[in-house]
Order: C-alpha cells, then sequence, then structure tokens
C-alpha cells in the first residue's frame, strides 16, 4: 500500500528525456491507416508482429521497400522516428499504430509481441491516431517537417519544444508545443490507459492511509475561463460529467464523461477483447456495449470464422449485445440503441452517433471505456456549419455532406495538397444547424462523414419529432430482438426502459446563443443546385458534377453505412428504366438485413438482378477493402465512406458520390453532366414520399407479430 500511495510504480519508470536522438523515416503526404494496416490483411491484426510486415507494403512517393527502407535507417544507430506530412487519417484501428511501433518502438518487459513508446512527427496528426499513440505510451508531436528529410539524424527537445540537427541545438530545424503536458506522464507510465489506472490507484492508497493528494503526476488541466455559452457538444459532454445541468465541459478541460454506449466491431473486435482481457474485465461498466460482424461476413477467412464462433460468447457473458454475421453493418445496429444527448465510443472510426455524440477510438480506449464506464477525454473545439434554406431539385443528403469540404475549401479552412496542410475540422468536434428537420437515418450521413473531416467528434441539432419517431421504431427492434434470441437481454431491456423514459419526456439539449466556435460555415442551399462529388482518391477533394462530368465509369458501388433504404429505392426506380444489362459492373450492399428484406419484399431486388447488378450480403461489403474488391486500375463511383488509394481496389480511381448520381453513371458508363442527371432524378421527385421511406418496425407487423407472439 505504502508504494502504491508513493507512486513508485511510476517513479521507477525512466521520465522522458530532456533530449531525444532520432533518424527520421519520413513518408512525404499522408499516410492514412490503410497504408499502416492495409484491410487485406486485418485477418492478422492482433498478431502485430506479422501484420507490421504489411504497413506501407504498397509502394508510394518516397517509399519502395518500406521495411528495407527502415532497416537502413536503423543503421545510423539511432532509435527510428515516424515522420509524415499528414499521419493516421482514417480507421480508428489500433493496428496502425502498433505497426509502426513494432518497427519504431521499444519491447514491453514481461509482454511478447507488444511493442510501445516511438516517437511519431506530422504536420497533422489525425486525433484517433493521436490517441492510440498516446494509449501506447509513444510520443506524438505535431509540428512543421518540411525540414525534416528521410535518414536525417535529429534531436528533439520535448520540454523546449524545439528540433534540431543533431549536435547542433542551435540549428531549429522546427518548433513545437505538445498538445498537454501530461503526455510526459503518459510516457513514462508506457501509456494513458496505465497512467489512468496507476493515477488513480495512487490515489485510493494515500487516501486509504490517511496521506495528502501526491504532487507526483502532472494533473489534467480542468480549468477554464468564464463564458457566455456552452456549444451542443460541450453541453451533452457536460451531462455526461455528472455537471449541473445547461453547463458545458469547454476546448482544453480534461474530464471523463460516461460511456452510455460503446460499440466494437469484427476487425478491431480480436484486439479490444484482448484489451479487455488485459485490464480483467468480468463485465462490462458501459450501459450497453455491441458487437458485430459487419466487416468479415460475407467473405471469411478461417481466422474470421471462429472470431465468429467465439467473440459473441465473450461479449454476451460480459453483459453486452451480440449481433450475428449477415446481420449488417454496426452503425445501422447501433444507431438504433442510442438514446439522446448521451456519450458514446466505438472501434471504428464511423462510430458518430446521429443523436447525442459520440468519440471514436482504438481498441484499448474501446476496452476501457466499456470496462470502467468512462473514457478520459481532452475536450475538442467545435466547427459550426449552419445550413439554412431549402434543398434544391436533384439536391441530396449526400451533396450537403460534399458541400461541407467544398465550402471550407472556398474560404480558405481546408487545402487538398498535403504538405503544410489546412484542415479547421481536423480534431475538433463539427456542430451542424439548420436541418433539424431531417430523419435520424438522414442525419447520420452528416455525422458519419465528419470521420472523413478527420473531426473528433460530430453533434447535430435536431428536431424532437423525428428523434421521438426513431425511438418508437427502435423499442420496437429491440423488443424483436429479445424476441429472437439476441443477448444479452438484460441488457436490451434496459435500454428499452431507457428509451421509453425520454419519449414520456422528450427534452433534448441545444446550444447557447454566446456559444463560441473556433470556425463558422455557413451553406445557404439555394446555392447549392448541383450534386457535389469528392474526386480520386482524397474525401477532401470537393469538386461540382460539372468539373468532372464525362469521365467513363467502369464499376459502381451502392452500400455502405453511408446508405438507408431510401437510397436503394431510389436507385433502383432509376435502373428500372434501363433495358437489359448496364455497361457497367454494379454493386448493391444494403446496410442491414431488415433493410434486404424489406426491399425483396418491395421487388427491386428483381430490378438489380435484371440490370446484371452484384448483390452482396448486407455489411461493409466493397466500403472497407477487405473482401470483395474491385478491378485494378478501374475508375468507380462510389457511396462508401472514403476513397484513399489502393482502398477499395489495386490503383482504382474511386469517386464519392451519391446513389442517386451512383445509378445514373451505372446507367451511363460515366459521370453524367449537372443536366442529364437532372432529367433522371427528376423522375424521382414524382413519387418523393414512397421513395424515401424508412423502416419504422412500429408499423411493420413481422416485427410486432413476433413481440406479440
Amino acid at each position: 500500500m505504502k508504494s502504491w500511495a508513493e507512486g513508485e510504480w511510476f517513479s521507477k519508470r525512466d521520465p522522458v528525456l530532456e533530449m531525444l536522438t532520432v533518424t527520421v523515416f519520413k513518408v512525404p503526404g499522408e499516410t492514412n491507416t490503410d497504408d499502416l494496416s492495409p484491410a487485406p490483411d486485418a485477418w492478422s491484426r492482433p498478431d502485430v508482429p506479422v501484420h507490421a510486415l504489411a504497413m506501407l507494403k504498397n509502394p508510394r512517393e518516397g517509399i519502395t521497400d518500406a521495411i528495407g527502407q527502415i532497416e537502413e535507417a536503423k543503421k545510423k544507430g539511432f532509435p527510428v522516428a515516424y515522420v509524415g506530412d499528414v499521419v493516421g487519417t482514417g480507421s480508428s484501428r489500433k493496428s496502425a499504430t502498433n505497426s509502426i511501433l513494432w518497427h519504431m518502438g521499444d519491447d514491453i518487459p514481461y509482454c511478447p509481441n507488444k511493442r510501445g513508446k516511438g516517437v511519431c512527427i506530422g504536420n497533422k496528426i489525425a486525433p484517433i491516431f493521436f490517441n492510440t499513440m498516446e494509449d501506447s505510451g509513444a510520443l506524438p508531436i505535431e509540428c512543421d517537417v518540411d525540414n525534416l528529410n528521410m535518414y536525417d539524424v535529429i534531436d528533439i527537445y520535448p520540454y523546449q519544444g524545439k528540433i534540431t540537427k543533431h549536435g547542433e541545438p542551435d540549428s531549429v530545424l522546427s518548433d513545437f508545443q505538445l498538445k498537454t503536458p501530461v503526455i510526459y506522464d503518459e510516457v513514462q507510465a508506457g501509456g494513458r490507459i496505465p497512467l489512468i489506472i496507476g493515477r488513480g490507484l495512487t490515489a485510493k492508497a494515500r487516501a486509504s492511509l490517511g496521506m495528502p493528494p501526491s504532487t507526483l503526476f502532472r494533473i489534467p488541466s480542468s480549468d477554464a475561463d468564464a463564458v457566455e455559452g456552452y456549444t451542443l457538444a460541450q453541453k451533452i459532454v457536460g451531462r455526461a460529467c455528472g455537471l449541473p445541468e445547461g453547463q458545458g465541459v469547454l476546448p482544453g478541460q480534461y474530464c471523463e464523461p460516461h460511456m452510455t454506449t460503446v460499440g466494437s466491431q469484427d476487425t478491431t473486435g480480436p484486439m479490444t477483447r484482448d484489451e479487455l482481457k488485459d485490464l480483467a474485465c468480468l463485465g462490462f461498466s458501459a450501459d450497453l456495449v455491441m458487437q458485430s460482424f459487419c466487416h468479415t461476413a460475407a467473405y471469411p477467412k478461417p481466422v474470421d470464422v471462429v472470431t465468429h464462433h467465439t467473440l459473441p460468447d465473450f461479449i454476451r457473458n460480459r453483459g453486452g449485445v451480440s449481433l450475428r454475421p449477415g446481420d449488417g453493418i454496426i452503425h445501422s445496429w447501433l444507431n438504433r440503441m442510442l438514446i439522446p444527448d448521451t456519450v458514446g465510443t466505438g472501434g471504428d472510426s464511423h462510430t458518430r452517433f446521429p443523436i447525442g455524440i459520440s468519440f471514436p477510438a482504438g481498441s484499448g480506449l474501446v476496452a476501457f471505456a466499456a470496462a470502467t464506464g468512462n473514457m478520459p477525454l481532452d475536450m475538442p473545439e467545435s466547427v459550426l456549419v449552419r445550413f439554412k434554406g431549402d434543398l434544391q431539385p436533384g439536391i441530396t443528403l449526400r451533396d450537403l455532406v460534399h458541400a461541407i469540404p467544398y465550402y471550407a475549401i472556398r474560404e480558405g479552412l481546408l487545402t487538398v495538397a498535403k504538405s503544410n496542410k489546412k484542415n479547421i475540422f481536423s480534431g475538433r468536434i463539427l456542430e451542424i444547424e439548420g436541418l433539424g428537420h431531417l430523419k435520424c437515418e438522414q442525419a447520420f450521413e452528416l455525422s458519419d462523414a465528419s470521420a472523413e473531416r478527420s473531426a473528433a467528434g460530430c453533434a447535430i441539432k435536431m428536431n424532437p419529432e423525428p428523434i421521438a419517431e426513431y425511438l418508437r421504431s427502435n423499442v420496437v427492434m429491440l423488443q424483436w430482438m429479445i424476441a429472437e434470441g439476441y443477448g444479452d437481454a438484460r441488457t436490451i431491456q434496459r435500454r428499452v426502459e431507457a428509451m421509453e423514459a425520454w419519449l414520456a419526456k422528450p427534452e433534448l439539449l441545444e446550444a447557447d446563443p454566446g456559444a463560441v466556435y473556433a470556425a463558422t460555415i455557413d451553406i445557404d442551399l439555394k446555392d447549392v443546385n448541383e450534386p457535389i462529388v469528392c474526386c480520386p482518391n482524397d474525401p477532401d477533394d470537393a469538386k461540382l458534377l460539372s468539373d468532372v462530368a464525362g469521365d467513363k465509369v467502369d464499376e459502381v458501388f451502392i452500400g455502405s453505412c453511408m446508405t438507408n433504404i431510401g437510397h436503394f429505392r431510389a436507385a433502383g426506380k432509376l435502373l428500372n428504366q434501363f433495358p437489359g444489362q448496364l455497361p457497367t459492373k454494379l454493386w448493391v450492399a444494403p446496410p442491414t438485413k431488415m433493410d434486404a428484406t424489406q426491399l425483396t419484399a418491395e421487388g427491386y431486388y428483381s430490378i438489380f438482378g435484371k440490370v446484371g447488378a452484384r448483390t452482396e450480403m448486407p455489411g461493409c461489403s466493397l466500403c472497407m477493402g477487405n473482401q470483395a474488391r474491385v478491378g485494378d486500375s478501374t475508375t468507380v463511383v462510389s457511396t462508401s465512406t472514403r476513397n484513399f488509394p489502393n482502398r477499395l481496389g489495386k490503383g482504382a480511381n474511386v469517386y464519392l458520390a451519391s446513389a442517386e448520381l451512383a445509378a445514373v453513371s451505372a446507367i451511363l458508363g460515366k459521370l453524367p453532366t449537372p443536366s442529364e442527371y437532372l432529367e433522371y432524378a427528376s423522375e424521382l421527385s414524382k413519387d418523393r414520399d414512397d421513395t424515401y421511406r424508412y423502416l419504422n418496425f412500429n408499423e411493420l407487423p413481422e416485427y410486432t407479430e413476433k413481440i406479440a407472439a
């Protein structure tokens, strides 16, 4: 007890040195987590040494033989630091961090096949990746990297905030300031999670011995200046931290909000399982933890089949809810389990709640949140996107998704170029107003795409009526799950009761008029009068359809968590006008089995078959790139979440677009002109209410009758 009280577990570990000498391993441009942890190799993620062999396996500028080049850097005799212009964008996979640290980190005593510490330097480091670096005890530094070149030997002065040429302390190459001084303690403790746990045990030991609070640790900042108001996100987090109603957590403040909902999917789930074992977690403290199998169900490898058979019991035995292979995409299910104005997280970067707010994380932090019911958070700033007006003919919610980067580029808040990249959204919360009338399924398109902005999270101001409609439907879906034998039934029933409690008193938090934002972007819908696409191969590269019209299209994908049943009806109605086989290869993958069942009953699958479409099992399908893939070097129009190089297929050029534009492109074999597109889209306006109907389970007899039986 005395040892714990005195913090010997911490003080016996080496602190961050005054100066670190490292050799630069530089990857120019943007490194996303697909580069560091390729989707086709997802099966090996729990085996860190094996998976690390796939890191940067696709040649790119400056990288021809990544493993060989790392070994060459090590010949300089110093530790190697990973350096890039933009590092860690994309998915939340901690395996990306594991791969870097396997090559550039330090062994962890008595813990084989894992490494920690290490140094990562980027002009921009994506927030989830930054957090997984912290969790692993690495030192993440954001600074200008233009003067850092491959194989340079540099000296890093962490406390002075400067990087110099080796042995030349006055030859400053870059200046920096760590995100928080607590990072020094995180590195010394071996990671953020060990620090939080150890710091807490030290505090409890001192309290039990009647000792005053320890001064050994750097305390996260909880101070903030007085403000005139709080944003919606700040209020939601404030409520989750137990603050008085209406008060919020301000940017820069450290907090540990309660996690009401936690999601896990199957390519990160095995790593989350291992982290839960490390935490000796026998029961979840988060109110609802859900596991899906959407990334591997369609084309499972033998190791995936083992996961399908073993992981459900692991989750259910701890009080979690497990879906089944073939059920569909994690987000399309998890969104239907949400409680308004609550906080959650998930081991997938697209865990972006349409109601409430979520902060996606790597597998280690997800395990910590599930096990303890809380998650560490340095509250980010917010960026407000404010819409006004009405949607113009033919314009879809996906076009508004792409309008956000398009307008940010116009206002100088976002650049496509990676060198000295600007991204006002990076590491901040995207807050959206002016579209409160949207259905929750529609709102998710906007929150989902905040991942592509590298935002820390997203909060949307919604009206209470569509939320109440959504929850009434979701209560029936959850009751149907219990009737179908899904478990843990007690957890599901508890969530039903929470939804019914909100429906009995439907109140929503709102931002205060005096709330302060890092930036505000105003978008008048009357000015968005033609589709907006994101061009190959960068989800930031938003352009008007007229700028790219005529480009030949080889393949089209309609699917991913960015779609809902209305998109497939719209695509089906457009495709039904086309006689014969399409000139393109069309892939169709509804997000859930419930969508697929309803579309089949309504005859849309017969339309997809008539035109020669390839229908996939409900799930992620092409989106992640670890299952089926498009042809090499093809041009693709896709409704998927992101279009990083090689993600959907080797050398593929991928445009991101709405399902409606994707269907027209499949028919024409090219990107249409705006006038061509609007001619097709005008047909959809004739029965819009029928097309864009959503799954209200409380109105569908096959669900209500199952519950009654």
